[in-house]
């Protein structure tokens, strides 16, 4: 089918479905397209894809199924507009993509597809952890750590490095201790300068996230503390004065 056909094909369809999605980009970054969606690639809109993920958990976190709804359109956008990318330079498609989930979950669920019995959600994770490190060849702690990305953001990255340590006996402490040593870090800062101030801050809020442990948000709890930070203060802006006196 034709550039042109396809146009003609998006134009007619009633209820559209990921076929046409992927006929939709296709034609986008066609020369019969759009010149902005034809200069893009994979770095360019790399920050779009960020700001669409975080859209959609704004949506989860209000429950706001309609805003959910739209927002995992445009994420599914980004998908098919990168996998387009690669398509055009004839590395996978959108079969490939598909066909290697669907891969990977039969493989990753041998309780489901498979033989092996387990007896809550907790074995099933570790089942998942277990596959994982056999099927990505992570030998070491190490490489098991350097595996979790760089690109999370910061607090999101230290808990998963964290629960991944403590699971292989790498002790980091009681509870007892990481109070301890927060209460250290908290009395060291006086008379700090603000390069030592950071440093010290920064080992505080890791050695805060060990204590916090691997089923506490705290990416998600401090959201909602800046929310409750933000309303505090009025909208009419009249007020802030004495908000500023609130505790926080």
């Amino acid at each position: 089918m034709t550039i042109s056909e396809k146009k003609e094909k998006l134009l007619r369809e009633k209820k559209p479905d990921l076929a046409s999605l992927i006929d939709l980009v296709e034609v986008l970054r066609s020369p019969e397209g759009c010149p902005w969606d034809r200069e893009q690639d994979h770095h360019s809109i790399r920050t779009d894809f960020i700001e669409e993920t975080y859209e959609v958990v704004e949506a989860i976190d209000k429950e706001d199924g309609a805003l959910l709804c739209e927002e995992l359109g445009d994420v599914l956008l980004q998908i098919v507009f990168h996998t387009q990318i690669e398509r055009e330079k004839g590395v996978f498609t959108m079969d490939e993509v598909i066909a290697g989930i669907v891969k990977k979950m039969i493989s990753r669920h041998p309780h489901v597809f498979g033989d092996v019995t387990v007896a809550n959600s907790a074995e099933v994770l570790d089942n998942w952890d277990k596959l994982k490190t056999a099927e990505k060849s992570r030998l070491t702690l190490r490489a098991a750590l350097e595996a979790v990305p760089r690109q999370y953001p910061a607090l999101i990255r230290a808990k998963k490095i964290a629960k991944k340590a403590e699971k292989a006996g790498v002790n980091l402490g009681t509870d007892e201790e990481k109070t301890a040593r927060l209460r250290t870090l908290a009395d060291s800062l006086a008379g700090q300068d603000a390069a030592e101030r950071e440093k010290t801050l920064t080992e505080l809020v890791w050695t805060a996230v060990q204590l916090a442990g691997p089923d506490a948000d705290l990416e998600k709890d401090l959201g909602f503390t800046l929310e409750r930070f933000i309303e505090r203060f009025p909208e009419d802006g009249q007020g802030d004065e004495k908000g500023k006196e609130k505790d926080l």
